[in-house]
């Protein structure tokens, strides 16, 4: 299902605030216009601070946020991932509030909106260098044996399987010396440079080949980077992305937080864009982003404990399974004939996903519009029709929908875990991920 495009007014085509229209016609306008963004570079503000499996353009964000909100409103991500959308609403000078129960999400957001002083932290930058490169010259017993310290026995076995030696070494000085920086806004920018020379979309420090993409696979003649020479790198482009930033109006507001349960007020947001997980875990964020988090001190134990809480996982056991409208339903039913146990995990996602619809619903003002950026899913072959389902289960909760658009992804930009479709070598999940849905939802006046 996909909107007929419309045939647009030119003055409606620079802004759709300019015309005295309707604020569901704005929002029809909107998803029958270009969602594609072939061509458009991402690469500015902080947008490329740090890797992230399937993050969607800014410019998809920033369209909504122009055409369906003013200056100072609120503009809600619950999933706020990698932070296009709180990033964008803060450029725009809006009022970004985003929610995540991922670590590496939240890190990465706060540090993509925070203001700092170039000068301070390129000093700061210099010297973590310089003494993180003195003490490898000259305290690499102590180094080691901080090294043995600092992890239990399952994150060295880890860190020994994905990490040389050498590299080990060369990430305990780094890190070592980042953790003794004073300011935490400094010392939280430096520690995203680090994480950004691990968990990245080619070459990087570890034995892993892509590892941005979230499937990593350990390559044994893989010869991994200095990790000095790419942390020098790194911060030096993240620093060149942070002078743009200063641009930024708006104001934001990020907190830990299960898109199920917002701690939100009814009825306190203009505008909510978002971009849910695939269904049965299809991209695995934790897989990719436990490589950086057992340097900050998690364990691998509760990395995984957490990771089972991600919507979209394929744990069954103890899940409140919800009443699904008839698409959803049949879509189960159909899945279940071939496969019961891939039919709960999917019936886990509409149900996690009718309960983060139902708090989008909740916290929206009436006459406001909700976008859902999906993608479709196959298991067992089957077609799980995300965008027809979730729409289904959107009006179900009492939300009108406005429309689903249709977006080709470019494949070169968005970092989706697989090569090309048109690779000769491609895999089920090559096949299924090279589009997406854009939902539009309005809650009603009456609501």
């Amino acid at each position: 299902m996909s909107l007929q495009q419309l045939e647009l007014p030119i003055a409606l085509q620079s802004s759709t605030r300019r015309l005295d229209i309707s604020y569901r016609e704005r929002l029809r306008v909107l998803l029958s216009s270009d969602l594609d963004f072939h061509g458009k570079s991402s690469a500015y503000a902080s947008h490329n601070f740090h890797a992230f499996p399937a993050k969607f353009p800014p410019q998809l964000p920033r369209k909504f946020i122009e055409g369906l909100t003013e200056p100072g409103d609120v503009v809600l991500d619950p999933m706020m991932g990698s932070g296009t959308t709180i990033l964008e609403a803060f450029l725009t000078g809006r009022r970004g509030v985003g929610f995540d129960i991922d670590p590496m999400a939240l890190r990465l957001c706060k540090v993509k909106v925070t203001l700092l002083a170039l000068e301070e932290i390129a000093t700061t930058g210099n010297q973590v260098l310089h003494r993180a490169q003195k003490s490898l010259q000259q305290d690499g017993t102590e180094l080691r044996r901080q090294l043995d310290a600092r992890f239990g026995e399952a994150e060295r076995k880890f860190l020994d399987y994905w990490f040389l030696p050498s590299t080990q070494l060369e990430l305990m000085a780094l890190i070592r010396e980042i953790e003794r920086v004073q300011d935490p806004n400094i010392r939280e920018f430096l520690e995203l440079a680090f994480s950004a020379i691990i968990i990245t979309k080619s070459g990087g420090v570890s034995m892993a080949r892509d590892l941005a993409h979230t499937r990593p696979h350990r390559v044994q003649d893989k010869t991994p980077r200095p990790a000095l020479d790419e942390y020098r790198k790194r911060l030096s482009k993240n620093l060149n992305s942070l002078a743009t930033l200063a641009r930024g109006s708006g104001t934001v507001e990020l907190s830990h937080g299960d898109a199920q349960a917002l701690a939100l007020r009814d009825q306190t947001v203009d505008l909510i864009v978002t971009s849910p997980p695939y269904a049965s875990n299809a991209i695995d964020y934790m897989r990719a982003h436990k490589f950086s988090l057992v340097w900050f001190g998690h364990s691998l134990g509760s990395l995984s404990q957490l990771r089972r809480q991600y919507i979209g996982h394929d744990a069954v056991t103890g899940v409140e399974l919800a009443e699904l409208p008839d698409s959803a339903r049949q879509v189960v039913a159909s899945l279940a004939r071939v496969d019961p146990k891939k039919a709960r995990v999917l019936h886990r996602y509409y149900s996690e996903m009718t309960r983060c619809l139902a708090e989008m619903a909740r916290v929206l003002k009436p006459g406001k519009a909700a976008i859902v950026v999906v993608g479709s899913s196959k298991m067992r072959g089957m077609d799980t029709r995300t965008d027809i389902c979730l729409g289904e289960i959107g009006k179900h909760i009492g939300l009108e929908l406005v429309g689903i658009a249709v977006r080709e992804l470019d494949r070169d930009k968005r970092m989706m875990p697989a090569r090309r479709i048109h690779s000769s070598n491609h895999s089920q999940i090559e096949k299924r991920m090279h589009e997406e849905y854009v939902i539009g939802f309005l809650k009603p006046e009456s609501r």
